[in-house]
């Protein structure tokens, strides 16, 4: 992206009544956060994504009963970005907090943004194969399964694309966007699409004893504001499932 992903969200922000706090954390590198690094940042996604969602908590559990109130995102090893009710606070001298800033973005239908989404989609599946009021199952492996398996690899790129585009197609519908073209280059040959990026991958996530296999979703692309109110609070709520591992917090700014 031609931005870091600092700017995405805090370019958003504007002084207003707070809703939100936006906050990035990187974990210190002095000697006592050093000591214990390869244990809060390990080797490997999977195992990274459920060691941020426990250190992550520690800026937000002042109270045992205390339910998760924030999203968050890992941009790079050890650096997060966090969308939070409340400013977090370290309470274990684990990380640098920047200044939270407050988030109360000042849109109007027509706005076109850039965004970039980390998200867990699913859809619903009964036993019987229907889409309604089922077990959660992963966008692009339900699709995949209704391949013959002699062409998913090939299919795999493109209908990652498709069923993305048609997922957030559905999510925009409630949220108060449409999904805008965007240029491209694909495969050598340039034109218009819609996600100028939708890339894939499974984590297996411990819970509860028991491997999780999460689908992960990195999309890209533009959008247009249709009813700023309901964007926002989408944005506060978050998009998808596996929210508490790092997924569903979507970062905007102006196109």
């Amino acid at each position: 992206m031609p931005e870091g992903p600092a700017a995405l969200l805090i370019q958003m922000a504007a002084q207003a009544t707070p809703t939100r706090y936006l906050t990035r954390a990187r974990l210190r590198r002095d000697v006592s956060a050093s000591a214990i690094r390869a244990l809060l940042v390990p080797r490997g996604e999977s195992a990274r994504v459920l060691a941020g969602h426990r250190i992550v908590w520690t800026l937000f559990g002042d109270d045992p009963d205390r339910r998760r109130d924030f999203l968050w995102r890992e941009a790079e090893p050890g650096v997060y970005y966090l969308l939070s009710e409340r400013p977090p606070e370290d309470r274990h001298a684990l990380f640098h907090l920047d200044e939270p800033k407050r988030f109360a973005p000042e849109l109007r239908p027509g706005d076109r943004l850039h965004f970039a989404l980390r998200v867990n989609a699913t859809v619903a599946r009964r036993p019987d194969g229907s889409a309604a009021r089922g077990k959660p199952c992963d966008i692009v492996m339900d699709a995949l399964y209704r391949l013959p398996k002699d062409v998913r690899a090939d299919d795999r790129r493109r209908l990652i694309g498709e069923v993305a585009e048609q997922w957030l197609t559905r999510q925009g519908e409630k949220a108060g966007f449409r999904l805008a073209a965007v240029h491209r280059e694909e495969r050598g040959t340039e034109g218009q699409g819609v996600l100028m990026s939708a890339g894939y991958r499974t984590l297996s996530i411990e819970r509860s004893g028991r491997p999780a296999r999460i689908g992960v979703l990195d999309l890209e692309g533009d959008l247009e504001i249709r009813e700023p109110a309901a964007f926002v609070a989408a944005l506060a709520s978050g998009f998808g499932r596996a929210k508490a591992f790092g997924c569903g917090l979507m970062l905007v700014r102006r196109a």
